[in-house]
């Protein structure tokens, strides 16, 4: 069990990662509304937010350099740049410029996702407790959280730019509890002496399954409010339910894996995952109003809740500890070109094929994991 002394020790962590739920809930659930703001479709609306994948790729490779010169407050600096940027989106009215202002939340995003993964993994080895599953679910719930209050204000009639704009302050509030007296995250550059030790291919493993489950998690997040109202006719509260729905499911059921962390074989765990996930996307696409595709969030959200934490733990565990932090940032950077390339490609698949078919894509994504989480065991030393 968590104590209150670790949940305090974990905060910092904890906040950043709520603020980044908080932020892509929010742009998840006002997706429709920026749409129509654009005057796009689906296939063009991936387009436009493909630049959002190559900004956060970029700040991924440059943020163990930034971290290391940034010191304690890298994790503030990070989140409040990201919060920052959440509210151009909104504002961007004009289509070419939208791109920029993606590209903007995309690298504060990418860094962000460094730095706090890399301070997660120090911590669970400071503490000797498994906390990546703690702070995934404080992820989720604030991708819930944004999410549901982005449906209220999108009801009461409040545009793209005021509902990013408002919940941007939030992302700033994060950023402040982000603070502590030393968030310094060694291990992040490689030493220059040659004494640096190989990481083979436990983050590239890992990242992969990392990939497969962000991608799922996030193109489903990001298209789900469209998929509700555009294909099965919902309203703007009911289409942000569904992010929320899967978000919330995801929130609960990591706060479960982080109590079974530890007592049941995390490759089983993985395994059991992402069958669950696979047959919540097949519920989803075959869903004949809200209600059911409600239910298959809800199944795909437990299924993919245990996937990235999950490898994240086994990337730290398998890791010489001096090169620990390294690891996790290869793993954090091969992740994340799921995260951030998923929806775009469901986006161009869906205006292709359709919604539907775009979940079925999701579905047998996640299969993958089956030929990987193996592969990734060969590796335990």
């Amino acid at each position: 069990m968590i104590s209150l002394s670790n949940l305090v020790h974990a905060r910092p962590a904890i906040a950043a990662f709520a603020a980044m739920g908080v932020l892509w809930g929010t742009f998840a659930a006002v997706l429709p509304d920026l749409k129509a703001m654009l005057g796009v479709d689906e296939a063009q609306l991936g387009l436009l937010i493909f630049f959002t994948p190559i900004a956060a790729i970029s700040a991924m490779l440059a943020a163990p350099a930034i971290g290391a010169a940034l010191g304690r407050v890298a994790l503030p600096v990070s989140v409040a740049l990201m919060a920052v940027a959440f509210a151009l989106p909104g504002q961007a009215s004009v289509v070419w410029l939208f791109p920029l202002a993606m590209a903007c939340a995309g690298a504060a995003t990418g860094l962000t996702d460094v730095l706090m993964n890399a301070r997660v993994a120090a911590m669970e080895t400071q503490r000797g407790l498994h906390l990546m599953n703690l702070a995934h679910a404080a992820y989720s719930f604030g991708y819930a959280g944004g999410a549901v209050v982005t449906g209220l204000l999108r009801g009461a009639g409040w545009g793209p730019a005021p509902v990013m704009g408002t919940m941007a302050v939030l992302g700033l509030a994060g950023a402040v509890l982000t603070l502590e007296r030393d968030g310094r995250i060694e291990g992040l550059h490689k030493p220059k002496d040659g004494s640096a030790l190989p990481l083979g291919l436990v983050p590239v493993i890992g990242g992969g399954i990392v990939l497969i489950a962000f991608m799922t998690e996030n193109a489903a997040e990001n298209w789900s409010a469209l998929h509700i109202e555009k294909t099965l006719g919902g309203s703007p509260e009911q289409g942000a339910l569904g992010p929320a729905m899967l978000a919330l499911t995801m929130g609960f059921a990591r706060l479960g894996g982080q109590w079974i962390a530890g007592r049941i074989d995390p490759f089983a765990i993985m395994k059991a995952g992402a069958g669950v996930a696979a047959i919540g996307a097949l519920t989803v696409s075959q869903a004949g109003g809200p209600g059911l595709a409600y239910l298959g969030f809800f199944i795909m959200g437990i299924g993919t809740s245990v996937l990235a934490p999950t490898a994240f733990s086994l990337v730290g565990q398998f890791s010489a500890p001096e090169a620990r932090a390294r690891a996790v940032a290869r793993a954090t950077l091969l992740g994340y070109f799921g995260y951030f390339f998923g929806p775009p490609l469901l986006g161009l698949i869906a205006g292709t094929f359709g919604l539907r078919f775009a979940f079925l894509f999701a579905a047998c994504l996640v299969g993958l994991v089956f030929l990987l989480a193996p592969l990734l065991a060969r590796q335990r030393t």
